[in-house]
């Protein structure tokens, strides 16, 4: 076995089953062994940016690694973006770069693709990944790849490895096996238990907030039995949207602050027991609340540790506090429970008026909704801007949405990225700028199948940078014919305008399959979703 062999059999034992890359002359020999020996597949893109999302939302979708393989310099630093964001939104994605060889050391020349030194590129991945390598040694590479793959999975974020080219065929050992047992005290997970059992017991208005880490993590069953077994209301975090989402009872909603529904809103704000599981604190999940929550007298567990008050438990898996309350629960569950205000579960936007009226970003939101019970397994994958706040206004439903860290340009190559890991069709919403950065990654779906159904609010404007600062003549663009443009790319373009039209082109963009599906909703310059209306409005006042 040689090192090219030896990455791709460690990341098949770690769970990964698809590559996305670009090919460069660092990376070639590398290439050249992922296509010969065909251990996993292998998509192309057009642009590394696109490689990293692409590899983010098949991680997303299947709470497992995959893996992005890019050529060193200039592909590798074009990719750093997207690995900061799923690093911020805890993303396992297995960045692979090309490097210089071993015997290619500086001398009186730089080698090309270089910025300022050799091992400049490792060190500024050392800033948005868990755990690296640089498989320079063949005797150490097979426990090298198996303590950085441990790592990515352990704690659900991207890790680096760096492979010299004149490596990739040198001689090494097996893959080692995996770690992914994190050690910790189980005394400090019983006293953690005893405490958090204690508040959530004597609490007169108790309420469990998830958040994105437990499906990360894996342990979304879990958590709806432990739901169960609380017996409280239950909210998602504005990025745990789609969570739990047909399976648990007591899901009153997504909490939005001042954006969202206001009983939902006023529970969650008055509870003196909020259990924030999962969930990254965040402006965008936390920030827009009515009035600033105090954390102090919540239970925040994440990221491997619980506060509760003025103490902290480290070094507490998530796994093994959700485990150990769910067996202290089922011992001695909480019987005499003191009333609590009932909460109807979240209304959506349904019912959309078919006429010749021009659209708004909601009628989106009512004619997806309208549609979803015939299509109960479609995923929803969002872009920022408007597009993310009509997504919050559709139905419980899978959503891949890049909702902390926000980074425009996500949603095409995600969920091309999720069709190739699950073969699952999307829903892609998002925005005319963010198209013109990524969306011609739909070019690529004519080689690999891929037929999402795609939805372009063209407002011909950055319309969410319009919304904080609406004076900026900046934030206006041209109008550009995507529609026309869909054609060109392989796949069905459809300009619309009315209610009546956008009916009929999702109508038949369900119906078609083959090819990738795209309706270009033209929607008047200012005219925002209600919910994003209220998100800025929050924003701005807090």
């Amino acid at each position: 076995m040689n090192i090219g062999q030896l990455v791709l059999e460690s990341l098949k034992l770690a769970g990964v089953q698809e590559i996305f890359g670009i090919p460069g002359d660092f990376v070639l020999p590398l290439f050249k062994v992922i296509e010969e020996s065909a251990i996993l597949p292998l998509y192309t893109l057009s642009h590394e940016p696109a490689v990293g999302f692409a590899a983010d939302g098949a991680a997303r979708s299947t709470c497992r690694p995959s893996a992005a393989v890019v050529t060193y310099g200039a592909g590798a630093l074009n990719m750093v973006n997207p690995i900061a964001a799923a690093y911020a939104e805890r993303v396992p994605v297995v960045v692979i770069s090309g490097g210089p060889g071993v015997g290619e050391q500086p001398g009186e020349m730089l080698l090309h693709h270089q910025a300022k030194r050799l091992d400049s590129q490792i060190q500024i991945y050392k800033e948005v990944t868990c755990a690296w390598t640089r498989l320079d040694d063949p005797s150490e590479a097979p426990a090298e790849l198996s303590r950085v793959l441990s790592e990515a999975i352990r704690q659900s974020r991207p890790v680096y490895v760096e492979v010299p080219r004149d490596c990739v065929t040198s001689a090494c050992g097996d893959p080692q096996p995996l770690h992914l047992t994190k050690p910790f005290d189980p005394l400090a997970v019983a006293a953690c238990i005893d405490e958090l059992f204690t508040k959530l017991k004597h609490a007169q208005s108790p309420m469990l907030m998830v958040g994105v880490e437990i499906r990360r993590l894996g342990i979304e069953e879990r958590v709806i039995e432990l739901a169960k077994l609380l017996a409280i209301p239950v909210v998602t975090s504005f990025m745990g949207r789609g969570l739990l989402a047909g399976c648990c009872s007591q899901l009153c909603g997504t909490y939005m602050g001042v954006a969202g529904n206001p009983p939902l809103t006023d529970l969650v704000e008055d509870s003196d027991a909020l259990f924030l599981l999962g969930v990254i604190l965040s402006d965008t999940n936390l920030g827009t609340s009515r009035r600033k929550l105090n954390l102090n007298r919540c239970i925040v567990a994440q990221d491997g540790s619980v506060d509760m008050g003025y103490h902290r438990y480290s070094e507490i898996p998530l796994t093994a506090l959700v485990d150990s309350l769910i067996k202290r629960l089922t011992i001695a569950p909480i019987l005499k429970r003191p009333s609590i205000k009932e909460l109807s579960p979240p209304e959506h936007l349904t019912g959309l008026t078919i006429d010749a009226r021009t659209l708004e970003p909601d009628d989106l939101a009512r004619a997806i909704n309208d549609r979803l019970p015939k299509h109960p397994s479609t995923c929803v994958v969002a872009d920022v801007g408007d597009a993310l706040f009509v997504a919050m206004d559709i139905a419980d439903t899978g959503l891949a949405a890049p909702g902390y860290y926000a980074s425009m340009g996500y949603a095409v190559p995600a969920g091309l990225g999720i069709q190739a890991a699950t073969g699952q069709r999307p829903l892609i919403i998002l925005g005319d700028g963010a198209f013109q950065m990524t969306g011609w990654e739909l070019g690529n779906c004519r080689r690999y199948g891929w037929d999402p159904i795609v939805v372009v609010l063209n407002n011909s404007g950055w319309e969410m940078l319009r919304a904080f600062q609406p004076e900026s003549r900046f934030n206006d663009l041209d109008t550009w014919q995507f529609a026309d443009l869909a054609n060109l790319l392989g796949g069905d373009g459809i300009r619309v305008q009315t209610r009546q039209e956008l009916d009929s082109a999702l109508s038949q963009a369900f119906l078609r399959r083959g090819k990738f599906q795209l309706i270009e909703a033209m929607v008047p310059r200012g005219k925002t979703s209600r919910t994003m209306t209220q998100f800025v409005q929050g924003i701005a006042t807090r």
